[in-house]
């Protein structure tokens, strides 16, 4: 059982590596950072670094950037799960507590918010204090791909704009699986491929253009919105995922798309 203690526990205690590139790790695995390719064992401290430096803006970067739209895609991920109070939720990669905190307004008690950024965790602690909302909700910093947590402890696992920051995609399904009961829902809500020629070139315009430059302006860190549009490139498409997915032993996976597939849904099951 997760302590109910408000202290945060950092599980991890990564420290970001700084601008290293393949050539600092010679012969050792690499990964995806937005289009640039970083020694594997980097890659979470660099996006540690990235979400470091926007947590305090982030929401409202999530409201300019999608015109409040990610609210109706938020909404939709919560109509698919469905809340109920006997329901227990793990919510990965959900930092500032949006998913969380719409869990419980929805008809859910028991929600536990796992992200690897302590900023990002404070950040979702103190809206939560904000809002008066002081129980049913646990903090923890931990990795998606090492989860401190219990096998078969959660009925629900939600992750949202967050499977693509992971280094490795495969180990955090496999954890998603490991920690979910029998008959227990996994949901991912995440960019992915436009599905609509048209759409796509001026998504692709509005994403490396404008999207930046908001992230200059309101997050003052134009490099770390550069990242997040190149990791969304870097994403597996929703067919890729779904079979990904399977592999991992999640049963009866799916998509739907939203928005002209911008965003997709990604729905499975551990049997």
């Amino acid at each position: 059982m997760i302590s109910q203690d408000d202290t945060l526990i950092n599980t991890l205690g990564i420290k970001t590596p700084g601008n290293k590139t393949p050539e600092d790790n010679p012969g050792g695995e690499t990964a995806d950072f937005g289009f640039r390719r970083v020694g594997r064992a980097d890659k979470a401290g660099l996006v540690k670094g990235v979400f470091d430096s926007v947590a305090t803006r982030y929401d409202l970067m999530n409201d300019l950037m999608s015109a409040g739209v990610h609210r109706l895609w938020k909404a939709a991920l919560i109509d698919h799960l469905k809340p109920r109070a006997s329901m227990r939720l793990l919510d990965v990669a959900g930092g500032t507590g949006d998913i969380a905190l719409r869990f419980l307004d929805h008809g859910g008690e028991d929600v536990t918010v796992c992200d690897i950024n302590a900023e990002m965790v404070q950040a979702g602690r103190d809206r939560a204090i904000d809002r008066g909302v002081l129980e049913g909700v646990r903090w923890v910093v931990g990795d998606a791909e090492t989860l401190p947590v219990p096998d078969n402890s959660f009925d629900a696992y939600t992750i949202a704009f967050g499977l693509r920051n992971v280094t490795d995609i495969d180990a955090a399904l496999l954890e998603a699986r490991r920690v979910l009961k029998p008959g227990g829902r996994f949901l991912c809500l995440e960019f992915s491929h436009v599905a609509l020629p048209g759409l796509a070139s001026l998504y692709d315009r509005y994403s490396f253009e404008v999207v930046p430059r908001l992230g200059r302006w309101v997050a003052r860190d134009e490099g770390a919105y550069a990242y997040l549009i190149e990791s969304i490139r870097r994403f597996p498409d929703q067919a890729a995922l779904v079979a990904r997915m399977t592999a991992a032993g999640l049963a009866r996976a799916s998509v739907q798309n939203l928005s002209g597939g911008i965003v997709a849904i990604h729905s499975a099951w551990r049997i």
